[in-house]
């Protein structure tokens, strides 16, 4: 039975309590299956093949990289940003409300971390040519971004696909192998405690990422941005 049929606040906050917090405290990361169904889930599905069918999935862009490097040697998915509230993504809306409120039911349990915002949605799309994307770290350098989930859209996904999410925990003897299966939902940790990587994928893979921030951190990282951006246009007044 789909979580989603039969969940209650209590069962959030008992799922929340008992399952997602222990594990990310422990471990850094948590997954779930069967978080919408069969129905709701694949509404959500049709709304993300329409976005891709009519074009509004792009290249994901870099942060940075260097020289002569070509994007699709570091990452090869599509994407587009969506809030939710644009015709045609009420089931992205719908599954995002849900993840609000379950990450919300988290904050308070996860430490000294104020959780009050989140970034839109990632809508992302492997082609399945063998793209992927190289490790690496959500939130290397303190830009806010506390917790990453990604709600995975894949139906009849097998190994021969490929497509994994690795992610090798800080300081672990392992890596976790997670599969990107239809309605599971996946919460780690997205700085450096987390770094992962998205193994070349044989079959279109299609996934949802959003990022819930630390909103100290959020409102510290806003302000270095502002100081770099005042410095530069002094810099620039003054040589002109």
């Amino acid at each position: 039975m789909p979580f989603i049929e039969h969940v209650s606040d209590s069962d959030l906050e008992r799922l929340a309590l008992e399952r997602v917090v222990p594990a990310l405290l422990a471990h850094g990361f948590f997954y779930l299956d069967g978080l919408l169904g069969e129905l709701a889930g694949g509404a959500v599905l049709d709304q993300v093949k329409e976005l891709h069918r009519t074009g509004a999935l792009q290249d994901g862009r870099l942060a940075s990289s260097a020289p002569g490097v070509h994007r699709s040697s570091i990452r090869g998915d599509k994407i587009a940003w969506v809030s939710g509230s644009e015709r045609g993504c009420e089931a992205v809306s719908f599954l995002l409300s849900l993840i609000d409120k379950l990450v919300s039911v988290c904050a308070g349990r996860l430490g000294s971390k104020e959780i009050r915002e989140r970034s839109k949605a990632m809508v992302a799309c492997y082609p399945g040519n063998g793209s992927g994307y190289v490790k690496h770290v959500d939130n290397p350098n303190r830009d806010g971004r506390c917790i990453t989930c990604i709600y995975y859209l894949n139906k009849n996904w097998s190994d021969k696909h490929g497509g994994v999410l690795r992610i090798f925990p800080e300081g672990k003897p392992f890596v976790a192998d997670i599969k990107p299966l239809f309605d599971r939902l996946l919460l780690f940790w997205s700085d450096r405690r987390n770094p992962h990587e998205v193994q070349p994928s044989y079959s279109t893979r299609y996934a949802i990422t959003v990022w819930y921030f630390n909103s100290e951190e959020r409102a510290e990282a806003k302000r270095r941005f502002r100081k770099r951006t005042a410095s530069k246009l002094q810099q620039s007044s003054s040589s002109s």
